[in-house]
């Protein structure tokens, strides 16, 4: 094989588009929890970790460090919520080559990974409606730990433990749309692929030093 052994994507605005579902969930634990309202959009920036995205809007709308039990209980509504919230999002749809991106990767021979920020449980949620699933054979997420550079060093080590062997960068490929997947490619010792399809353009990715940037999965995947 030539091209990357090991392919380790995020989910949100990499892969699918959710129609907002999280933030109406993370909105909907928040008031049924502590009465309150609650727009992580406007406290926490895309790339952060689930637990980065709790703790900072707890922090702004309760004006005080949560308790690990009231993280415990807000995770477990958002969670709950999610589940329903997903499958009514109008707007939910598989972003443009992703499902052919992972079909033909797959069949090339790389294992594929999911890298996400969120939590084990949300991940999973999120790909249900499109049937992304089926496509990954492991994962790192939020809940592994709230530092996104770690949870990326997470999944390069499964990566390397499914192989056997250590992988050098070139065959690991980190996949997301923020500069912060970027930067956790990089700090994984991966080779980092910026897509211009969530709140960043490819300039701005360019500019975090990708190592290639598509401005969709439509166009052709490198090593493929």
């Amino acid at each position: 094989m030539t091209g990357p052994l090991a392919v380790l994507f995020d989910i949100d605005e990499t892969l699918v588009h959710t129609g907002g579902a999280g933030t109406r969930s993370w909105a909907w634990a928040f008031d049924q929890l502590h009465g309150v309202p609650a727009d992580i959009g406007k406290h926490t920036s895309a790339g952060e970790t689930d637990p980065q995205v709790g703790r900072e809007t707890f922090r702004a709308v309760l004006g005080r460090d949560p308790s690990h039990e009231e993280m415990m209980r807000l995770y477990s509504a958002y969670l709950w919520h999610l589940s329903e919230e997903i499958w009514s999002s109008k707007t939910y749809r598989v972003l443009d080559g992703a499902e052919a991106t992972l079909r033909r990767l797959g069949r090339a021979g790389a294992i594929l990974g999911v890298v996400s920020g969120a939590m084990e449980g949300a991940a999973r949620l999120k790909m249900e409606p499109g049937k992304l699933g089926r496509y990954f054979v492991f994962g790192a997420y939020g809940s592994d730990s709230p530092d996104r550079e770690q949870v990326t060093r997470l999944a390069v080590a499964k990566a390397a433990r499914l192989h056997g062997r250590a992988l050098a960068r070139t065959e690991v490929y980190v996949v997301g749309d923020t500069p912060r997947d970027i930067e956790a490619a990089h700090a994984a010792d991966a080779t980092a692929i910026g897509v211009a399809s969530g709140h960043y353009t490819a300039q701005q990715l360019r500019a975090a030093k990708a190592d290639y940037v598509l401005k969709s999965l439509k166009e052709s995947f490198p090593g493929l």
